[in-house]
């Protein structure tokens, strides 16, 4: 059965759709909660590459009984009185683009957001934003490296909706953005704040997520795609190679990952003479618990106790000015082509009345 419009009619504005989307968030820091976040996480074909039958084993045998818990202390500890962190810093950008996009587009272009998995979904995402006319959807992860694990994902469960919809809407998908300027220009600034108010430590650690190493040797851009990404920011910030490295944290598993490892880096930078580190994190548009309780305390803790005399997390960009400028300079460049403008009441009008004299309802 595909899902349709009933209560569409020909005098409603056709409107842009902007859809943000990350990677999501259990509903509460609980281990229920987390056994179902984990559970449609982890049996994602995409997040892990491992045959469907030996991995349900591994996953409902062993995974799922042990991690929720473990997971759910962890998020606790960044857990807010109004939710996630992650989910919080997404709605804003949301609210904050929309805003900022209405200065140049007025109602024509809406602003919704979703989470890949957990609440809110994209399915209920993309029902609101047809609910609202739109006819033309632009997709952006904010995910800036592209991976099959995060951008890959999105679209397959964007497809999957929209398999089962009537009416398609136009469709673009921004599938990276690594190397935009403005996300570069933010990111830099975002960082020389930072300095200007807190100091400059000896070193920065540029952190992503990582992924395992035949990801890479299969053809997956993304530790390309990072790598460009600190060349870029460094060259901004006019650093030296030896100023800065290029990190992959969050592993879990046996196989080998992406390396250096961030945390195995920041338990040997002591021992070669680096005393103060800057950790800065350019794959995340938002903080989560990877970055405030892996990387602001758990990597924090192995470097001090390794020997090192000052740690300073640089925040994510999340819904600051700069960032939200660069998003939206991100979608104006993705939307050339589409005629974006407010539609009269008197246009509106006469379409009706043509699609009326055809035979249509509404």
């Amino acid at each position: 059965m595909f899902k349709g419009q009933a209560d569409f009619s020909h005098d409603t504005p056709l409107k842009v759709g902007v859809l943000l989307t990350n990677l999501g968030t259990p509903d509460a820091p609980t281990p229920s909660a987390l056994r179902r976040y984990l559970a449609e996480f982890l049996w994602d074909p995409r997040v892990v590459e491992v045959p469907r039958p030996l991995w349900w084993l591994i996953l409902h045998g062993i995974i799922l009984r042990v991690r929720p818990r473990k997971s759910a202390h962890a998020y606790a500890s960044v857990w807010t009185e109004d939710g996630s962190p992650l989910l919080l810093h997404t709605r804003d950008q949301a609210q904050a683009l929309q805003q900022r996009l209405a200065q140049q587009y007025g109602d024509a272009v809406v602003v919704d957001y979703a989470m890949r998995y957990g609440s809110p979904g994209i399915s209920p995402a993309l029902e609101r934003l047809q609910q609202q006319g739109v006819d033309r959807l632009l997709v952006l992860p904010l995910y800036p490296q592209y991976s099959a694990a995060t951008g890959g994902s999105t679209f397959d469960a964007l497809a999957a909706d929209l398999t089962r919809r009537r009416w398609v809407p136009g469709l673009r998908f921004i599938n990276h953005y690594h190397d935009f300027p403005p996300y570069i220009e933010a990111m830099a600034a975002h960082i020389e704040a930072h300095w200007q108010a807190h100091g400059r430590h000896e070193k920065l650690l540029l952190s992503y997520h990582g992924v395992p190493l035949r990801y890479l040797h299969q053809g997956d851009p993304y530790h390309c795609e990072c790598h460009k990404t600190s060349r870029l920011l460094a060259e901004r910030l006019g650093l030296s190679a030896e100023q800065y490295m290029t990190t992959f944290q969050s592993r879990f598993g046996r196989e080998e990952w992406l390396q250096p490892y961030t945390d195995e880096t920041l338990k040997a930078l002591p021992g070669q003479g680096v005393a103060s580190v800057d950790v800065f994190c350019p794959g995340f548009s938002a903080d989560c618990l990877e970055t405030l309780e892996e990387i602001a305390v758990e990597n924090r803790d192995y470097f001090l106790e390794a020997g090192g005399r000052d740690y300073a997390y640089i925040s994510a960009l999340n819904a600051t000015a700069g960032h939200v400028d660069a998003l939206a300079a991100l979608v104006t460049e993705h939307l050339q082509g589409w005629a974006v403008a407010t539609q009269s009441t008197d246009t509106l009008a006469q379409r009706r009345e043509r699609a009326t004299t055809l035979g249509a309802a509404r």
